[in-house]
């Protein structure tokens, strides 16, 4: 999947995924999307809410070998 930018927040727990995730947003134009790369097994509920609560859409969870990867597109 095509991101513009890329956030690791490997080996943080909540609240650092979200918080470092919307510091970025902030920074990234509409329609931009971001891929995030997390350990946490917290994050998967944590990025759901966050996209429904902000309105930045969620296009895309996963998770490979302990690793959630997450696409979130700006509004």
């Amino acid at each position: 999947m095509h991101y513009d930018r890329e956030l690791d927040v490997k080996g943080l727990n909540c609240p650092l995924p979200i918080l470092r995730t919307k510091k970025t947003l902030a920074e990234m134009s509409s329609g931009e999307v971001l891929r995030i790369l997390a350990t946490d097994p917290g994050s998967v509920k944590d990025f759901q809410a966050f996209a429904r609560q902000t309105g930045n859409e969620l296009l895309s969870s996963t998770e490979t070998q302990k690793v959630f990867e997450y696409f979130l597109k700006r509004k």
